[in-house]
């Protein structure tokens, strides 16, 4: 895993990493702005991070017995890595392949006006993912939606986790995360 995960490093500072002077989501100024779908949707980068991802999140449901029936979180950012994992389940471990699904920002204005599209239904355990944490608001609120659909989140899986309080922000809710590059590992500051 090693390996893979020096692969991805490269690739999401070649691709994804940039610096100067930002404005964010959260509406915090920064000086590093990473986005991760250029990462995420290049073939090899969705093979690094479908690889390392289910590394990681089949190493948490082993390690505490977990039973996990799907993967995903908010559009756009978490559609790319919920796939590449659940492809990566599927091709590697098929008897615990996880079905994958999307959280709308608001409800659908047609049709059933579901908030999540997918492989979803009230009563499953999901890992709810997320490609940049910051503050974690976006996290919080895919939770949020998932738990008001009667899912329950068994943890976190980020890709980058900035290292400004979003990780905090989640685990106070007592969600566990796991992120697969931290900002000092991604700058080996």
């Amino acid at each position: 895993m090693r390996h893979i995960a020096s692969q991805l490093k490269e690739l999401l500072l070649k691709k994804s990493v940039r610096t100067g002077t930002f404005t964010l989501a959260s509406g915090k100024e920064s000086d590093l702005y990473i986005d991760c779908r250029v990462t995420a949707l290049d073939p090899f980068g969705a093979t690094f991070i479908g690889d390392l991802g289910w590394h990681a999140v089949r190493s948490k449901i082993h390690s505490e017995n977990l039973k996990i029936d799907a993967i995903g979180g908010m559009t756009l950012g978490a559609d790319p890595i919920s796939l590449a994992v659940g492809m990566a389940s599927a091709n590697q471990h098929p008897a615990e392949a996880l079905q994958v699904f999307t959280v709308r920002k608001e409800p659908k204005g047609h049709g059933a006006g579901k908030q999540i599209e997918g492989n979803f239904k009230a009563g499953d355990t999901v890992v709810v993912v997320d490609d940049v944490i910051t503050t974690g608001g976006s996290t919080l609120k895919a939770i949020d939606v998932i738990e008001s659909a009667g899912g329950k989140v068994a943890f976190a899986l980020v890709l980058v986790d900035r290292e400004e309080g979003g990780r905090e922000a989640i685990e106070a809710r007592g969600i566990h995360v796991i992120s697969l590059f931290t900002r000092s590992t991604l700058l080996d500051a």
